[in-house]
C-alpha cells in the first residue's frame, strides 16, 4: 500500500531525512510531497524526483497523506502548521522534529484529536548516524508508530519515551550531546599540540580515537566501564591520565553539571 508523505520544510535536516528515505528504499520519490518556499532548497528536493511546491496550497486537493512531517524552525511553526489543518480531519499522523515545541502546541493549532509524534533528532542524523527519540500523544496507531519509526531509522538509531517531560533530558543528553563530543575532540587535539604533536596529526589522532572508541563501545558486548578497564594497565599511562579525569569524580560531575544546565534551559525555552 502506498504511503504518501508530506514534508513541510526541506532545509538541511529535512533534506537529509528525505535523502535517507529515498536511498534506503523506504519511500519512492513520487510518494513524497515537499513544501519548501525557498526556491534553491525546493529545487534541491526536485533533483531527487519528489513532488515539490512553494506552498501547501499547491498540494492536490484529494491528497490524503499517511504522514505530515514538520521540519521547520520552531519559531516558524505558528506560520506553517495551521496550513495543514485540512489533513487533521482524516487518518493522517503528524510528526515534528522541532526542538522545544511541545505536542500541546500542535494540538492547539491542528485540533485536540490529532495523532501527533514529537521527535528529537541530533545533527549526526544528517549522515545517517543520528539518535532519534520520539514521544506520542497517545492517539497514534501502532501501524503509524511503526511507519514513523521505520522512516526515522533511515537517519540513525530510534527509541521512544512515554513521558514528554523527559524530552528536556533527551535534549540535554543526545540533542545537545554532539557539541560536547566536538568540544572534547577540540580539547584532546589542543592537548596533543601542547604535548608536541603537529596540529594536523593531533587533530587526526583526537578525531579518530573518539570515533573508534565510540564504534567499539557500540559494537562490543562489554559495558563502557569494562572497556575502560581493559585499556588501563596498573600504574600505566592510561591510569595516570584517568587519575586526573576520574579523581574525585571530576569528569562525571562536570558532565552532570553540563547536562543539568542544558536540561534547565530546555525547560525554560519550552
Amino acid at each position: 500500500m502506498t504511503q504518501n508523505v508530506v514534508l513541510a520544510g526541506c532545509g538541511n535536516m529535512g533534506f537529509a531525512m528525505l535523502a535517507g528515505w529515498l536511498k534506503s528504499g523506504r519511500l519512492a520519490a513520487h510518494d513524497v510531497w515537499v513544501v519548501e518556499p525557498n526556491e534553491p532548497l525546493r529545487q534541491r528536493a526536485e533533483t531527487l524526483g519528489t513532488n515539490a511546491f512553494a506552498s501547501s496550497d499547491a498540494l492536490p486537493v484529494d491528497l490524503a497523506p499517511a504522514l505530515v512531517v514538520f521540519a521547520v524552525k520552531p519559531q516558524a511553526m505558528g506560520d506553517v502548521v495551521p496550513a495543514y489543518k485540512r489533513f487533521a480531519e482524516g487518518a493522517t499522523t503528524f510528526l515534528s522534529i522541532a526542538a522545544g515545541t511541545p505536542i500541546a502546541r500542535f494540538e492547539d493549532m491542528l485540533g485536540a484529536e490529532i495523532a501527533m509524534v514529537r521527535c528529537m533528532p541530533n545533527t549526526p542524523a544528517a549522515i545517517g548516524k543520528g539518535m532519534m527519540v520520539t514521544v506520542t500523544n497517545g492517539k497514534v496507531s501502532e501501524a503509524a508508530q511503526s511507519f514513523v519509526a521505520d522512516l526515522l531509522a533511515a537517519s540513525g538509531a530510534v527509541t521512544s519515551i512515554d513521558n514528554e517531560t523527559q524530552m528536556d533530558a533527551v535534549t540535554a543528553v543526545s540533542g545537545s550531546g554532539p557539541a560536547y563530543i566536538f568540544h572534547f575532540i577540540e580539547a584532546l587535539s589542543a592537548a596533543g599540540e601542547t604535548a608536541g604533536l603537529p596540529q594536523e596529526t593531533a587533530r587526526l589522532l583526537a578525531m579518530q580515537t573518539v570515533y573508534g572508541a565510540a564504534c567499539l563501545a557500540a559494537e562490543s558486548s562489554d559495558e563502557p566501564a569494562t572497556l575502560r578497564q581493559q585499556v588501563t594497565s596498573p600504574n600505566g599511562t592510561t591510569a595516570a591520565a584517568l587519575s586526573v579525569l576520574m579523581g574525585d569524580d571530576r569528569l562525571k560531575k562536570l558532565v552532570a553539571e553540563a547536562v543539568e544546565a542544558a536540561r534547565k534551559r530546555s525547560v525554560e525555552l519550552g
